[in-house]
């Protein structure tokens, strides 16, 4: 029984890490053949649903750290997907007034390259059992220049949104009601800029141990 919910296991994330390949595999064609042919006003309205389908396929990984599919710590993973489902639904999706802007394309070029590293990086992992070192030299490196390029353009896309929140009202709540409670989401994606401001050294922080760690121990062997 073991042995079958193993392979089981085996199967269901490797079918997960290139099925989630793919579509990331997908937004990056489309960003660079619209930024090609129509400019970056057009990027988002052209890769909206393979990048609302592979982004939000990453909850899953938060579920399969707490059911103890995989041993990433739930304290990494929930932030940093997190952030990008709240930037990817609460902002783009949700004002179409900042999907033309310029700083769209950067952040689905960071998002992008860095997921079809990772997930290559997994799904060949899951298939060999290991990965060349090339593979895991890109899976532990790039972040050093993806990350900055990435965290800088979800804060930028929020900040960009602000005036829109504050004129729309979307999913504000206002008094008086029968819940006696208000809720201001202007207000609330402040908060969530503050609360990047201590959480980007934290998570920088944490990759370059994991890097550090892990080169070091290719070294050794």
């Amino acid at each position: 029984m073991d042995e079958f919910l193993s392979i089981l296991k085996r199967f269901y994330l490797i079918a997960y890490n290139w099925i989630v390949f793919a579509g990331w595999f997908q937004v990056i064609f489309l960003t660079m053949k619209t930024l090609k042919e129509s400019g970056h006003e057009h990027v988002y309205s052209n890769v909206e649903k393979p990048l609302l389908l592979a982004q939000s396929a990453a909850f899953l990984e938060i579920l399969h750290g707490i059911v103890g599919l995989v041993r990433s710590p739930i304290s990494a993973t929930l932030p940093q997907i997190g952030s990008r489902l709240y930037v990817l639904w609460g902002i783009l999706y949700s004002f179409p007034e900042v999907q033309t802007h310029p700083i769209v394309t950067s952040l689905l070029i960071s998002w992008g390259i860095t997921e079809i590293i990772r997930y290559s990086f997994f799904g060949v992992k899951e298939v060999f059992g290991s990965t060349p070192y090339w593979l895991l030299w890109l899976r532990y490196s790039t972040f050093t220049v993806l990350y900055p390029t990435g965290i800088s353009s979800e804060i930028g896309m929020i900040y960009n949104a602000l005036p829109y929140m504050k004129e729309s009202g979307l999913y504000s709540l206002r008094m008086p009601n029968k819940w006696n409670f208000s809720f201001d989401y202007f207000y609330f994606a402040i908060i969530v800029l503050v609360v990047y401001l201590p959480g980007i050294p934290h998570m920088y922080g944490y990759m370059l141990g994991q890097r550090k760690k892990v080169l070091s121990k290719l070294k050794k062997e």
